[in-house]
This record gives structure tokens, sequence and C-alpha cells, in this order.
């Protein structure tokens, strides 16, 4: 707490400590109601924008797939990851709000997440 007295106002003659903080955010602001906001992504089920990813649920993009090469084994964590063997070659693609250092990989008809660190991207 600073021990001198600040005054936002010109026109306020009385210190900021004579006034409550929750006084002041009552005064100053206007009573509006709040909508909860739920971030949601064009396309994709919800679970991927609340960061749960159902792999099956995902839909690759029209454009925008990649190939990459694996560069090392990657044992995948949980059931939303992709296990990796080194040297194989997989589709990769990204989605809008996903971490940027993990991927969507498929391979036949498994897919999940990856890391990128793990790929060299192909053209």
């Amino acid at each position: 707490r600073f021990s001198g007295t600040f005054v936002g106002n010109a026109e306020s003659a009385a210190p900021a400590a004579a006034t409550s903080p929750p006084a002041v955010a009552a005064a100053t602001l206007p009573a509006v109601p709040t909508i909860p906001v739920v971030p949601t992504i064009v396309g994709v089920p919800n679970t991927v924008a609340e960061g749960v990813l159902n792999p099956n649920e995902v839909k690759p993009p029209a454009s925008g797939t990649r190939r990459a090469r694996v560069l090392y084994d990657y044992e995948a964590a949980d059931s939303t990851e992709l296990a990796l063997l080194a040297d194989e070659m997989i589709t990769v693609y990204s989605l809008p709000g996903m971490d940027p250092d993990w991927l969507i990989g498929e391979r036949g008809n498994q897919k999940g997440k990856v890391p990128v660190t793990y790929l060299e991207l192909l053209s």
C-alpha cells in the first residue's frame, strides 16, 4: 500500500484512502450483466475448444495438411496422442486454437496429437 494519496480526477477533493475500493468501483462502473463466453471453433466439436481432444471427432481441414517424417520414437502419454516410430511418414495438420507445439497426426485410420519437435515437416 502506498503512503501517499492519489487523486485521479482534478475535480475530486477527497483522497483515495477516504473512499473504499468497492465504493469507487460501484460509483465508476456501470452495472452491466455479464454473459459467459464459451470459445467455439466453426466445424470443430466443442471438446477441442475446451482443451479435450477426441481424435475420432476431428476432421482434417480441406487444405493445409502436410506430410511429415518422424525423427524420433514417441510414446503416447494418453489416448489423445498418437505414438510415433522414427522414420515413418504421417499426415499432419493444425487446428485453430490448438497449442502451437502440437499438431494432429494421422497414420491410416489412427489419429492423435503429436509434438512438432519430433517431426520433419515436408512440402
